[in-house]
């Protein structure tokens, strides 16, 4: 066991939606009661705050998300730690694919309201569209790939009007309410709303899971100024959880099987998805 530590966990990217933050402490709690460490959570940060904190040691654990992380990683900012392996099967909703063929991915789930005729991207040209924010890979680079392959330039150019909602649960609702026809949201922040009986998550429907084989999934990092013995410990806890049945509930409670040790490669999908838009030139949203 390492000794007393101090240690941060900042949370931008969640594997549950922002109704079960609550997770976060409990994961945290388990972490400082297995490990004798003071652990406190922080949340409500921008990416790009939590990036400098996790890049300064000043926070020294990130749930992020997968696009933040591949561009940190040109920075060698912080490094991986550990991915969720999401324990959802197909068949759990029968517009959902489930993961298990796909461990250490998640998907980008293009949604309409219930009862919409839309059923492709193709009938989405020229209809209303929201997006959460511009560093996010579910809500944004996944779509804008898509978008590239349907031979657009521009978000303005495919859809009539576009809304920066701000995060997934808004996006999810907006959808829900009528109010734009159609959105991108991460995969996990769904299942997880429409686990818990949320009515908006429950007035929707799956039209696409959009690169059908997934992306990397929103990574466990850890700050390369944060001491070695925490990296170690936290490491060899996150791992083992699911053979602890205190540590079984948390994750069942999140709809993850088990932590896997993750490997650099597993996002490439994200960095060619990036990389496309930068070769394809094309316009990202301006909001002018």
């Amino acid at each position: 066991m390492a000794e007393s530590q101090q240690v941060k966990m900042v949370v931008t990217a969640a594997f549950v939606s922002d109704k079960g933050l609550n997770v976060y402490e409990d994961l945290a709690k388990y972490v400082a009661d297995k490990l004798d460490w003071d652990v406190d959570v922080i949340s409500g940060l921008s990416y790009d705050e939590s990036n400098s904190l996790l890049e300064k040691g000043i926070i020294q654990v990130g749930f992020v998300c997968g696009l933040p992380y591949v561009q940190m990683s040109r920075k060698d900012s912080y490094h991986l730690m550990a991915a969720p392996v999401m324990a959802m099967k197909k068949g759990t909703f029968p517009d959902a694919k489930g993961y298990e063929d796909v461990p250490g991915k998640y998907y980008a789930y293009t949604i309409v309201r219930k009862d919409s005729p839309l059923s492709s991207w193709e009938e989405l040209k020229g209809k209303t569209y929201a997006f959460n924010e511009t560093i996010s890979n579910s809500g944004y680079n996944m779509p804008r790939y898509k978008l590239i392959q349907l031979g657009a330039n521009s978000w303005e150019e495919y859809f009539s009007k576009v809304i920066v909602s701000g995060s997934h649960e808004e996006s999810i609702r907006l959808v829900s309410q009528g109010i734009v026809d159609a959105s991108s949201v991460d995969s996990l922040v769904l299942d997880y709303d429409r686990t818990i009986g949320d009515p908006d998550a429950l007035n929707v429907k799956i039209i696409e899971h959009l690169h059908p084989g997934g992306a990397g999934i929103p990574p466990v990092v850890m700050s390369n100024k944060a001491d070695p013995a925490i990296h170690k410990a936290f490491l060899d806890l996150l791992l083992n959880m699911h053979k602890d049945p205190e540590g079984m509930k948390i994750l069942e409670k999140a709809l993850i099987s088990h932590f896997m040790a993750p490997n650099d490669a597993n996002y490439d999908d994200i960095r060619m998805m990036e990389d496309t838009a930068r070769k394809a030139s094309f316009q990202d949203y301006t909001g002018l």
